[in-house]
């Protein structure tokens, strides 16, 4: 069923590749920042065809990546997560979403572990699919539960090129996921076929183009355009495939979803 969602994004204002966090990134490879822009703004203008709402948290200098808004929190029941990044590079961005979060009239709790927040956190129905293995510590699972006051289900990842869980795995609904095995070990893999028996299976094409890191309200699928194999999978299972284009963004690591925190008041 389609639900009316709340977005928070961040224009990439200042998007730049200057230095390399993870194996999508390389310095020396031309970037172009315009691009970034246009494409990010029609990711949100996708989203308000949709019906959804959309807010944006003013983009600050020096901190290229903060265009990934969902790596700024976990939002759930209105009790707000914020994060710890790994890598000091991003660290500045936690004080700054954490920020706009308090003055939206969020209660608002900071880790003590590295947790970076909807990029490894998701809400699935009633559970929270935590991915650790590369950004997220496990000792933030813990943390998590306690606050947003969900059960966690640990996923560990495994492949690098799949740093962050919403680039190896999608929720779709309350019930459906998709998602590439091989992103994650044996006995997260059994995990998920245990909990999603009829998960939707991304390729490797798929995920190669960040497919994965798409956004759904339940029924409506923004993905980048590019994961062709997945946007038909989709539309079998019955859901409503929307391509996007946001290759710009993807030579940072980011798709839809990076760029999309979810507002749950």
């Amino acid at each position: 069923m389609t639900a009316k969602r709340r977005y928070l994004m961040c224009r990439p204002t200042h998007f730049a590749v200057t230095y390399r966090i993870n194996p999508w990134m390389d310095p020396t490879a031309p970037y172009d920042n315009a691009l970034a822009v246009r494409q990010w703004a029609n990711l949100r203008q996708a989203f308000l065809d949709l019906g959804h709402t959309v807010e944006e948290i003013d983009p600050l200098p020096g901190l290229p990546d903060m265009v990934f808004a969902a790596n700024g929190g976990t939002i759930v029941d209105g009790r707000a997560l914020g994060v710890q990044f790994r890598d000091a590079e991003r660290a500045d961005e936690a004080p700054a979403y954490a920020a706009w979060f308090r003055e939206s009239g969020f209660e608002v709790e900071m880790p003590k572990h590295d947790n970076e927040g909807e990029g490894d956190i998701l809400l699935a129905g009633d559970v929270l699919l935590a991915g650790t293995g590369f950004r997220t510590s496990h000792a933030s699972h813990a943390e998590t539960q306690e606050f947003l006051r969900r059960p966690v289900i640990t996923l560990q990842l495994v492949d690098p090129a799949y740093y962050h869980l919403d680039t190896a795995l999608c929720v779709l609904d309350e019930t459906n996921i998709a998602y590439l095995p091989s992103a994650f070990s044996p006995g997260s893999q059994a995990v998920l076929r245990q909990l999603f028996p009829n998960a939707i299976i991304a390729t490797s094409e798929d995920a190669a183009v960040l497919g994965l890191n798409a956004v759904s309200d339940g029924h409506n699928v923004v993905l980048p355009v590019q994961a062709e194999h997945l946007t038909e999978a989709l539309r079998k299972a019955g859901y409503n495939p929307i391509g996007v284009d946001v290759s710009e963004l993807r030579k940072a690591g980011g798709g839809p979803k990076c760029c999309t925190l979810e507002v749950r008041a």
